[in-house]
């Protein structure tokens, strides 16, 4: 059975980081996307992101292939760009034109600081975008803060946050209303994921400082430690039935100290101690790398691993009961459809060689 949003169709306008991701999870859940590459984009081989959808290369410089994306998005449920503000516009591709044409059309945008006010044509990435909400503070030991790769501004706020803007929008129009304009900044969707943050640091309950916090390792029965084999666990043990189950595995009082969790951690292997504590409520597990997270007993189980092409990646998530989401295409080689996809729009044997000469 196909997924949820089987029958959409998406026009996703190549870019880098969250717009691919957007794509990749309206794809996973059953839309069918068409991806408009662009030449001279940094480009990863079998690159996940990539998944599920065809490939058309245009070069937007040209008329012509220009009015190749206006009529793909004039039959479209959505669009998704992440140029900056502006760069539509300029290719006469922005949102007035095209919901003029297509008045049901969800025109999803993406940028770091969104479209409008003092940064909005600032060049930036995941870090300056999440260092503006209070959160990349907190994060990291007391001596300074870390960077925690890019998943929190750039696929958290940005990718999932227009996936589920889009999803919502996309919905509105099914229950009879207009197409609209997702405005997703990547910037305020990382603040949101810190709602609870603010919440307990209004109530007294939070301390604007690295590793002072239950969450952020300031609690020694919530962090990680390293073990005899120079591998880590992590220790999640917050309530107080949880707790306890920990300090007597750990054979410790519940009033031990960091040092004393981490003195009886670094006697035993990683693996030693995920086995001593399986089927507890300890809250202990393992911290996997990449070769060995897809591998897991439980990741197995639940398949939430999926080899394409050689490649490990995760599988489609999350499940649903009665639609059961397809296994993903592997990523097509760039410009692999563009002929298949202007000969459904209409275009004749001439008119695609024209178009697609030199687009890639």
């Amino acid at each position: 059975m196909a997924g949820p949003l089987h029958g959409l169709t998406i026009i996703e306008l190549a870019g880098l980081g969250p717009g691919p991701f957007a794509a990749m999870m309206l794809a996973d859940h059953g839309a069918s996307v068409i991806r408009v590459e662009r030449a001279g984009m940094i480009s990863v081989p079998n690159d996940p992101l990539r998944r599920g959808r065809r490939s058309i290369s245009l070069d937007l410089r040209r008329d012509e292939c220009r009015a190749v994306v206006r009529r793909l998005a004039g039959d479209a449920d959505g669009l998704i760009e992440g140029f900056r503000p502006g760069v539509m516009e300029r290719l006469e591709l922005g949102p007035d034109a095209l919901l003029k044409a297509n008045p049901r059309l969800v025109y999803g945008r993406v940028t770091g600081w969104g479209q409008d006010g003092p940064l909005a044509q600032e060049a930036g990435h995941d870090i300056n975008y999440l260092a503006l909400t209070g959160l990349l503070h907190g994060i990291g030991p007391k001596e300074r803060p870390v960077v925690p790769i890019n998943y929190i501004a750039d696929y958290a706020g940005g990718g999932m946050m227009l996936a589920f803007g889009m999803a919502a929008a996309l919905l509105a129009v099914a229950r009879g209303g207009a197409g609209q304009v997702i405005d997703a900044a990547m910037t305020e969707g990382a603040a949101l994921i810190g709602a609870q943050t603010y919440g307990l640091r209004a109530a007294g309950a939070w301390r604007d400082e690295r590793e002072a916090n239950l969450l952020d390792g300031g609690e020694p029965a919530y962090a990680i430690y390293r073990c005899a084999d120079g591998k880590y666990v992590s220790l999640g043990a917050i309530e107080p039935q949880f707790r306890a189950s920990l300090f007597k595995g750990l054979a410790l009082p519940l009033d031990a100290s960091r040092d004393d969790i981490a003195a009886v951690i670094a006697t035993r292997a990683r693996d030693a101690w995920a086995a001593h504590f399986a089927r507890t409520d300890a809250c202990v597990a393992p911290l996997l790398d990449l070769d060995e997270a897809p591998v897991h007993p439980h990741n197995i189980a639940r398949r939430a691993f999926l080899d394409l092409d050689g490649v490990f990646q995760p599988a489609p998530a999350p499940r649903y009961s009665e639609t059961t989401l397809d296994r993903p295409d592997p990523p097509r080689r760039e410009g692999e459809d563009g002929a298949a996809i202007l000969a459904e729009l209409g275009y004749g044997a001439s008119e695609i060689e024209d178009i697609l000469k030199g687009a890639a």
